[in-house]
């Protein structure tokens, strides 16, 4: 065996591991699908366990206004304790659900920078689930005072479904979840090689005026108080990404230097 054999051999295996059709595209995300939802069935399945005092836990900010929920149809309670139970279900299998994002995504990536899937799995869990911990601890709690007391000092008494206090949490938490997985995103289309640091540096002041204008849309109060709990950790996030960015992310090639002109000779005539 000469010695060319083991490069010709891993060079177009490591080449080729990327090149998929849009049909094999498609296949590989049904494929992945299907196994991001078997863990979180068999998260549903343990998310029962707990559900009871989840859901004791997301009505204390009514509990402590003296505001008990209330519910307007026989399924309703029952059909929101299964929505909860489901959500927490999605938490509990996030680990693997984002194994699989990886798994979908790691053919477009370079031999080395595959072995990045346990570091990516963790950061992603762990930031979704502080995503979600922020809001339901600190965003939550001030935006359910906020409009509750808005409402009562104008005179009104408050009555709320518990279907549609649970769908307006549920609806904060998972958004907080997505949007504080931003410095793994921007890791991976660094990776990708659809940024780079430099780019995002060039560009930092929109992306804090984005920043901003995220928070107000999904704050759920108007005052700026709350923006900024939501801005601020974002602006934090970004640099985070950065910072991530130009570790993990791909390295563009160094231009050549250019060569200098030729110096004529002096028998050769000047130009």
């Amino acid at each position: 065996m000469s010695d060319s054999e083991p490069i010709a051999s891993e060079t177009p295996e490591a080449d080729d591991a990327g090149k998929m059709s849009f049909f094999d595209h498609l296949t590989e995300l049904r494929t992945r699908i299907i196994w991001s939802l078997i863990p979180s069935a068999v998260g549903l399945a343990i998310a029962f366990y707990f559900t009871d005092r989840i859901m004791v836990f997301l009505q204390r900010p009514l509990a402590n206004l003296k505001t008990p929920p209330i519910f307007l149809t026989p399924t309703e309670y029952f059909w929101t304790y299964m929505k909860v139970a489901m959500i927490t279900g999605v938490f509990i299998a996030m680990p693997i659900i984002l194994w699989n994002v990886w798994a979908f995504v790691a053919p477009g990536l370079h031999k080395h920078e595959r072995r990045y899937a346990a570091p990516f799995v963790i950061a992603g869990s762990l930031l979704f689930l502080g995503g979600g911990a922020f809001a339901l601890l600190l965003v939550i709690p001030f935006a359910v005072q906020f409009l509750l007391n808005f409402g009562m000092e104008k005179g009104a008494q408050p009555m709320i479904s518990i279907a549609a206090y649970v769908d307006f949490i549920t609806k904060f938490t998972l958004a907080f979840g997505v949007v504080f997985e931003l410095p793994v995103v921007i890791t991976l289309l660094s990776m990708l090689g659809l940024v780079t640091p430099q780019f995002l540096s060039k560009n930092r002041k929109y992306a804090v005026l984005i920043n901003f204008i995220i928070a107000a849309v999904l704050t759920p109060t108007p005052d700026i108080v709350n923006q900024t709990l939501m801005a601020g950790p974002l602006c934090i996030l970004y640099e985070l990404g950065i910072i991530s960015a130009r570790i993990f992310g791909r390295k563009t090639p160094a231009k050549p230097p250019a060569k200098p002109p030729a110096v004529p000779t002096s028998g050769s005539p000047a130009p």
